[in-house]
Formats: C-alpha cells, structure tokens, sequence
C-alpha cells in the first residue's frame, strides 16, 4: 500500500498529457523501463543504471508519481518504487508494451549515451 507522505493521483485523474510530459526524459523513460517488470525496485541509481546523482533520481522518482506512472511503498527506512501496470494498461492500453519495445529501449539508449 503507498504511503500518503508520497502523493499519486488517483487512476482515473492521470491524465496521457502528464504522462508525456513526464516521459519526455530519456532518464525517466529508461526508469519506467525497468520497472516494467512488474516489481517494486530499491530508490538507488544503481538500481537503474543512470549516471546521475541520487537529488536528480529523486526529481525523477517525484515527476513520475506526479504523473500518475509509479507508486512508493516505505518499510522503515526503505524506499521501494514500482510502476502503476495494472492501473496504467486500463486506462492508457498498450502504453507500457510502446515504452518497453525494442525500438523504444534502443532509442533511449541512444539518446541516454554520452557523444
């Protein structure tokens, strides 16, 4: 169950204009990837391959629960994050499979890759 101290809005308010919005980062588009396999994930950049530092994994945890994507659970001092699927694939069908396709995985590799 989400803890209240992290905000979501309930499925029927996340609206498709938030979601790209949110999407609209290759470090949060390769976030939502890997969490596409249906579990609850640490809240650490290791966990997602992202050379980031942790205040920017966090702004990027934050926008995507804004936007309805994802959901937190707090056991003690843990913080875990997964995706909304179920939620999500009712109302958006087909949105998670578009994210996680193999044209979609190679594009935010390409982009995420340094020049």
């Amino acid at each position: 169950m989400p803890d209240s101290s992290f905000p979501q809005p309930d499925a029927d308010d996340i609206r498709l204009t938030g979601i790209l919005r949110a999407l609209s980062d290759p470090g949060r588009v390769r976030i939502v990837q890997v969490l596409a396999d249906g579990e609850y994930h640490a809240c650490n950049v290791e966990e997602f391959g992202l050379d980031i530092q942790k205040s920017t994994l966090s702004h990027h945890f934050k926008t995507l629960r804004e936007a309805g994507l994802t959901t937190v659970d707090i056991t003690g001092r843990n913080h875990c994050i997964a995706l909304r699927t179920g939620e999500l694939e009712a109302r958006f069908p087909g949105l998670i499979a578009s994210l996680t396709s193999e044209a979609a995985v190679a594009d935010v590799s390409r982009r995420a890759a340094p020049e």
